[in-house]
């Protein structure tokens, strides 16, 4: 641990990632670190720099799939007090990567503040939301984000604001190794308003997602103009499994990590799928969920 001397109290070593992750699969990482403040962050990335340590930054887990076999790396999560702050200021909020994105959505709702009442239902943080451009249907986080505060792999602190900052669909341009926080631009409106917004989007997933089973959201990004998950049904791959992960018959989208379920056997059923539908449709599926291995 001379590694990271000085900085044992937020390491753990040899720790399960399992733990933190939505399907609950994976083996351990070598280091686990929970920084408490940007300055933490910065040594660590410094020392992990200097030694060569892989490093992979942990939001919420719930877009994530990592190898049964672990990570010979670091694995830093933002979820002490300082990376889950959010700050309101009239219409403009700033959040910290590592605030719950489900619960921020509410407090917008309860402020009467429109803007990202799109993303409910989508589990996550700020920070991984804003990295992938996190949406659905009803709209995307990347069009209320007005600046992001970023740290590169040697520790070095700046922002990125539009139109220099760019969102795309389930991507943006952002190539710095951390997410610090995001500033939003919301907008006014009546709180009963959005409620009923929130609660008829909130009833749309759950009559058409199969939100109460280990699942990590939408496997594959829709390919343009057509449905990934509309494909995967059409190639009847709907309830096909593999060991102990499982196509949902609800929403083709998602695979869902059964009893006994491994990495290996998402892995195995992803291949499967993308193998399927290319010989079918002749369409290349792009992974929307990231996988660590």
């Amino acid at each position: 641990m001379s590694i990271f001397s000085g900085l044992e109290k937020i390491i753990e070593t040899d720790y399960p990632l399992s733990k933190h992750t939505w399907y609950g699969l994976g083996g351990p990482a070598d280091y686990f670190i929970r920084p408490k403040t940007v300055e933490q962050l910065e040594k660590v990335n410094k020392r992990c720099s200097e030694n060569n340590i892989p490093i992979y930054i942990m939001g919420y887990g719930s877009n994530l799939l990592i190898s049964d076999n672990g990570l010979r790396a670091a694995v830093i999560k933002l979820e002490t007090d300082q990376f889950t702050e959010t700050q309101f200021d009239g219409e403009k909020l700033t959040a910290w990567a590592g605030a719950e994105l489900g619960k921020l959505v509410l407090t917008c709702v309860q402020k009467g503040l429109s803007g990202i009442e799109a993303l409910i239902g989508i589990p996550g943080s700020i920070g991984g939301a804003v990295k992938m451009n996190a949406g659905g249907n009803f709209g995307d986080i990347g069009a209320v984000v007005e600046t992001v505060t970023l740290m590169d792999g040697q520790g070095n602190t700046f922002e990125m604001s539009k139109p220099e900052l760019m969102f795309d669909y389930r991507r943006t341009n952002i190539a710095a190794k951390f997410i610090l926080n995001a500033q939003l631009k919301l907008a006014d409106a009546d709180p009963e308003q959005i409620m009923r917004t929130v609660k008829e989007m909130w009833i749309y997933k759950k009559n058409t997602q199969p939100l109460n089973t280990k699942n990590t959201g939408c496997i594959f990004k829709n390919p343009r103009g057509v449905s990934a998950g509309a494909l995967i049904d059409r190639a009847g791959l709907k309830a096909l499994q593999i060991g102990g992960a499982t196509v949902s018959e609800k929403h083709a989208n998602f695979i869902i990590a059964e009893k006994g379920c491994q990495s290996r056997d998402v892995i195995r059923l992803i291949d499967a799928i993308k193998q399927r539908v290319k010989e079918k449709f002749d369409i290349e599926l792009e992974l929307e969920i990231e996988i660590w291995n």
